[in-house]
């Protein structure tokens, strides 16, 4: 299956689509020293939300796909040189409203996971 959404994002900032099927997506990302947030190392949560919001993005794999809400947990923080792959799976949809479930990795360790409310429009929110 090929990516419809999101073709001229940045893959050094939000990711990189790894697998994606009917209502499924995965998408990884390489952190960098450029994500830090302080002195320990720790990747800022923008660049984690950015990834699974990428990834929720693809699940609903529509060129007009925007993003309504998200009710969000950060659940463990990230250090600069890991691989964070978010996978994110459609719950169900009415409509232009599409419900989907994505939680991110980091290795073993979950660091985040959520509920993203997407919206399909008619044409391009800026067209």
């Amino acid at each position: 299956m090929k990516a419809r959404t999101h073709l001229a994002i940045s893959s050094t900032l939000v990711g990189e689509l790894v697998a994606l099927q009917e209502g499924e997506a995965v998408a990884r990302l390489q952190t960098t020293a450029a994500m830090v947030a302080d002195e320990h190392g720790l990747v800022h949560g923008g660049f984690t939300f950015g990834l699974a919001d990428y990834a929720a993005m693809l699940a609903v794999n529509d060129p007009h796909v925007v993003l309504g809400s998200a009710d969000v947990k950060f659940l463990a923080p990230v250090r600069c040189g890991e691989v964070m792959e978010a996978t994110a799976r459609l719950e169900n949809h009415e409509g232009r409203k599409h419900r989907v479930h994505c939680y991110v990795a980091s290795g073993e360790k979950r660091v985040f996971e959520g509920s993203f409310i997407c919206f399909v429009l008619d044409k391009p929110v800026l067209g």
